[in-house]
């Protein structure tokens, strides 16, 4: 599933992909994927932002540049906290209707927003949403109590795009004085992709390295395998500098992680429910059936809840 974006290179990785397409000789075999929403020219204000003007002058250059007259998947690139979810909806579904592209999605929405829009869809038989694309991966948890239940719930794939973090969870980075040291982008000791590199992130990969050594996997495709599958994920979009990386990376689906190499991954990187979520675990609903039990017998971060009436 080739995947771009009218804003890459401004516009050239398309021209490059539909050479690339041409000479293969082989569009339909692949899914196709385009994005839109940000601006290649700065000076037109109405060349960006989720409009109706812009989405379908977007797709039309994207078309042209990629030498193709539709595109399987369009995708919402990111949220412009302007645009009413109805008019990005329906300009979607008169885009299928008109046969230039055969769904719409979304990427990097709040999880309302996709609700929303998926909901709007359904009500007014509009084409439904089919995916939206989140950064995901062993140390970025965070879509895990919104996202992914939304996502099962309304029929919607998750796809992931950062799957190895940058590539923090490849083993090329280590700790150091600075914070982290070894070869590649992530050059800032603090962050990763805007999470944090602290202990519960040194806790991931230590627990990555010990999972990889023990199943003769590199680190990189047992993060990528871990992704994968999980609950709501449909695809993952791969990152690589060279053919050897892609196939690396495609590797990473020919093998299962062992029941409790996955429960200790699981656990390295496992985020504390917050309220409300907490209350929906099976230790607090036990704790709210059994009321006899004291504080001590709480699960450890819990605190005691303050109620307006009687408990039910």
């Amino acid at each position: 599933m080739p995947p771009t974006a009218d804003f890459y290179t401004a516009g050239e990785s398309e021209r490059i992909l539909g050479s690339l397409i041409k000479k293969a000789g082989n569009r339909e075999r692949l899914v196709l994927t385009g994005k839109f929403t940000n601006s290649i020219d700065p000076s037109d204000p109405n060349a960006s932002g989720n409009g109706r003007k812009h989405i379908i002058r977007a797709v039309e250059a994207s078309l042209k540049r990629l030498g193709t007259d539709y595109l399987d998947l369009y995708l919402l690139h990111t949220w412009d906290r302007i645009t009413p979810v109805e008019e990005v909806v329906r300009t979607l579904d008169d885009l299928v209707r008109a046969g230039k592209i055969r769904h719409g999605g979304l990427s990097d929405v709040p999880a309302w927003y996709a609700a929303r829009a998926q909901s709007y869809a359904e009500s007014h038989a509009m084409s439904p949403l089919v995916t939206v694309q989140l950064p995901y991966s062993l140390v970025n948890r965070a879509i895990e109590a919104e996202f992914v239940p939304m996502a099962q719930h309304l029929g919607m794939g998750i796809t992931v795009w950062s799957p190895v973090a940058g590539g923090l969870l490849t083993g090329k980075y280590r700790r150091s004085a600075d914070g982290l040291s070894g070869t590649g982008r992530l050059t800032n000791p603090d962050a990763v992709s805007g999470i944090p590199v602290g202990e519960r992130e040194w806790k991931v990969i230590e627990a990555l390295e010990s999972v990889a050594a023990e199943i003769g996997r590199p680190m990189a495709q047992v993060a990528i395998n871990w992704v994968a599958t999980q609950p709501g994920v449909a695809s993952v979009v791969i990152g690589a500098s060279s053919a050897a990386q892609v196939e690396s990376n495609v590797a990473a689906l020919e093998f299962e992680i062992p029941a409790d190499a996955r429960r200790r991954l699981d656990e390295a990187g496992a985020i504390p429910p917050a309220a409300p979520y907490s209350m929906f675990t099976p230790e607090y609903q036990s704790w709210i059936v059994n009321p006899g039990l004291g504080i001590g017998d709480k699960p450890a971060g819990y605190r005691e809840p303050v109620f307006n009436g009687p408990r039910t």
